[in-house]
């Protein structure tokens, strides 16, 4: 079989897989957020932490919910890293200089996980299961309550209230997250991914000699990695170490993790205001963009041109032999359209095009399918940019679900797709003025601006994947990478928030002849198109010194 018909066939059955998930998760969900039932453990943890689940929020007590939380977890994940030195089972290793301390609270509790450390080398069992993993349940549940709130203010009408931060979060953890992580996690104990608390051991290396190695419990943090798109490993190789992702079977299950909650989401979406075809639009604009990208992706990494790409195949540099160019090339887009940011390959080593591909994933803001939660919440003011363009176009008054996309609304919009440029393109700018960041380049030329451009991407857009090569375990680095990455996550909360208050207060609009049919193809084509014309108008100067430059240079 060729490589290129076994990636087809990869492509296939994750999408029979994702097909097949969709409408009992996303049916599943959509009952989860529209229940007035509380389970016991649920009234158990609201009683422990003096949450009254049943009062209903208007957006600013829901706002300040997620910044508390927020706020509450960078603390307690800060301390417990400096703390790291004198705690038990701690393997030996020292606590976390502050600033590094910082860039990982910041980015775990984010939901990034930029890492700029060595997993094995720096977190012991305390920080990693007690911190770490816990942070990748409930950061996620956050991006989750965020965008079922946004869907509230959609489906309801004359009330600011958005429901309950404090009763979406715990459900979010206790009815979709944990139960899935534990089926999850069975399997890739199945497939060969190891869970235990061992400490450091010697193991015999081929040839001669020793090497050091520490166990873990690396499949239960694995699956909720994937599954909740956060993407920090547990080894510092991520997800091509092999005791995180053995095979090429456990590696087409972690492409699915990752994808099929923020595809699912859809579904849930159309439950709860009331139309699935209104669903169906958005999963279509995500799928569109994701098949592209994948077939754009693969092509690039199988055409390469040279004896040594003739010889392996493709562009196999950096890749496992045991994922091949095909299973390297679905993470890898699957990893940067979501806000997951594992990785297994190092997109240092793609081609320039390829390279460029995963940079401009993150740069759509990763909304296909996108983080759980904010891939939803980020498509959903693409559409409403996309209704207001339409608007604009026939000269009437914009509507979206039955709601008008006033001047109000399109600025809480506008706000939301400049945040998180700002950041990464003035942040470039400043590491490039300064004489310190560029040191820690590998690289010189446009490879070179590829990696600190690929950082802050990666930082601002909450994605945590890194181009190699970069040194970032530097202050200026952790600081302003962790900087962006909180920026980055909650200031477009803010503005999602405050349009699902201002939707929420409106009367909704009869339909008219005139009204835009946003569960059509061609509004999903409209939706396609505005979302690569912002992302290119902000993005391809930038993109054309760094990758575009190298590919052409190739």
């Amino acid at each position: 079989m060729s490589p290129v018909l076994a990636g087809v066939l990869q492509l296939l059955a994750l999408v029979a897989a994702l097909g097949l998930s969709y409408r009992p998760l996303g049916d599943h969900m959509a009952r989860v957020y529209s229940s007035e039932k509380h389970l016991r453990p649920e009234k158990w943890i609201y009683k422990a932490i003096g949450a009254n689940p049943s009062v209903e929020m208007r957006w600013p007590a829901y706002l300040r919910g997620v910044l508390a939380f927020s706020a509450v977890s960078v603390l307690f994940l800060y301390l417990l890293q400096r703390l790291q030195g004198s705690l038990p089972g701690s393997l030996g290793f020292v606590s976390i200089d502050p600033d590094q301390a910082f860039n990982t609270a910041a980015s775990f509790v984010a939901n990034t996980n930029w890492q700029s450390y060595y997993g094995e080398q720096a977190m012991g069992h305390v920080v990693q299961t007690g911190g770490l993993a816990v942070q990748n349940f409930v950061s996620a549940a956050v991006g989750i309550a965020v965008a079922v709130a946004l869907v509230r203010g959609f489906a309801r009408s004359r009330t600011g209230e958005l429901g309950n931060f404090w009763a979406d979060l715990v459900r979010g953890v206790v009815r979709i997250l944990l139960p899935m992580a534990v089926i999850g996690a069975l399997a890739l104990v199945a497939c060969g991914a190891i869970q235990n608390f061992s400490g450091i051991h010697e193991v015999g290396q081929f040839g001669g000699g020793t090497q050091q190695w520490n166990g873990g419990a690396v499949a239960s943090q694995e699956v909720i990695k994937e599954l909740g798109t956060n993407g920090g490993g547990y080894f510092n190789a991520n997800s091509a170490h092999p005791f995180e992702n053995p095979t090429g079977l456990s590696n087409l299950f972690e492409i699915y993790l990752i994808l099929v909650i923020p595809f699912a989401l859809t579904r849930t979406f159309g439950r709860m205001v009331g139309s699935i075809k209104q669903g169906y639009a958005i999963l279509g604009t995500m799928a569109a963009i994701w098949i592209g990208f994948t077939a754009l992706m693969m092509w690039t990494e199988f055409a390469g041109n040279g004896p040594a790409f003739d010889i392996a195949g493709g562009a196999m540099e950096g890749k496992e032999t045991r994922f091949g160019i095909a299973g390297s090339s679905l993470f890898s887009v699957a990893t940067t359209l979501t806000s997951t940011g594992a990785v297994n390959s190092f997109h240092s080593s793609y081609t320039g095009f390829g390279g460029g591909l995963t940079m401009l994933g993150m740069q759509l803001g990763e909304i296909a399918p996108g983080g759980v939660g904010s891939g939803l919440y980020g498509m959903l003011i693409m559409a409403v940019i996309a209704v207001f363009i339409a608007g604009l176009m026939v000269g009437r008054t914009p509507e979206y679900l039955g709601k008008k996309i006033g001047t109000r609304e399109i600025k809480f919009a506008a706000c939301y797709i400049l945040v998180t440029p700002a950041l990464v393109l003035c942040f470039t700018a400043a590491s490039f003025v300064l004489d310190t960041p560029s040191h820690s380049m590998t690289n010189s030329g446009a490879h070179g601006f590829s990696e600190i451009l690929y950082a802050f991407t990666s930082g601002a857009n909450n994605n945590g994947s890194a181009f190699a090569g970069l040194n970032a375990d530097t202050q200026w680095f952790n600081s302003t990478i962790g900087l962006a990455m909180l920026l980055g996550r909650f200031l477009p909360m803010v503005f999602v928030l405050a349009l699902a208050g201002s939707l929420a207060e409106q009367a909704p609009v009869p339909e008219t002849a005139g009204t835009l049919r946003t569960e059509k193809p061609l509004f999903t084509g409209l939706l396609v198109g505005t979302i690569m014309i912002i992302a290119g108008l902000t993005y391809f100067p930038a993109l054309a010194l760094g990758p575009l430059a190298e590919g052409l240079a190739a």
